[in-house]
């Protein structure tokens, strides 16, 4: 009788690993609509603001925020230069803190980047995280016929964002891209991996309260 006990017990322990240890999420099921656990703190914004606007939040102010369990990203990166690295790391190190779902797609060739960032599309995420500022340009053409798609651009901003599209970036990370260049000039050293979690994580907290279509601004 106890070696019967000792084996159903063994067996239903085995059960609850193997439950723990699921399969990855393959986006291949619906899942629940994505939404804030938190909420924004004083500071981040002093009133709605305006499309495009630009505003500067408070330190911390987005620390309160997180997404829900099963929230889907897509990593678009390009580049391997420093400070695309650094923005790349960044968003893989929160998804694993955060256990957000992550597909990454790769821009490598610049004559491809709308093929690039239609695959993101197609992924169907809850948010695209775009990473490398040479996607610029192209973001600008793609973005403004996915209007149902989110997309956070990290370390950059396009000139004139649709409602779908965040940016998240600081002085020296606010390349614009068409030839208009960046307000306070490009500075590869800025792109440390503090200021990119920061910003990083201000973008995602902003998009997933519903302020979107603006640029968020760290000191």
């Amino acid at each position: 009788m106890r070696s019967r006990l000792w084996t159903a017990g063994v067996v239903a322990a085995l059960a609850v690993v193997a439950a723990g240890c699921g399969p990855a999420d393959d986006w291949s099921a619906p899942h629940p609509k994505p939404a804030a656990i938190g909420a924004l703190g004083p500071g981040f914004v002093t009133a709605s603001p305006t499309p495009e606007a630009t505003v500067t939040p408070s330190p911390g102010s987005w620390d309160a925020v997180r997404p829900s369990p099963g929230y889907r990203v897509v990593l678009l990166k390009s580049g391997d230069d420093a400070p695309s690295r650094t923005l790349a790391d960044a968003v893989t190190s929160w998804a694993a803190q955060e256990q957000v779902s992550l597909k990454t797609v790769e821009a490598p060739d610049t004559g491809r980047f709308t093929e690039s960032i239609g695959e993101a599309v197609k992924l169907a995420p809850d948010l695209v995280i775009s990473t490398g500022k040479d996607l610029v340009d192209a973001l600008a053409l793609v973005t403004a016929n996915h209007l149902d798609q989110q997309f956070l651009v990290l370390g950059a901003e396009l000139a004139e964002p649709t409602a779908n599209v965040t940016a998240a970036n600081w002085p020296g990370a606010s390349f614009r891209g068409e030839g208009l260049g960046t307000s306070t000039g490009y500075d590869p050293a800025s792109f440390t991996p503090d200021r990119a979690s920061a910003a990083l994580r201000a973008g995602v907290a902003s998009v997933l309260s519903g302020l979107t279509g603006i640029v968020i601004r760290l000191g």
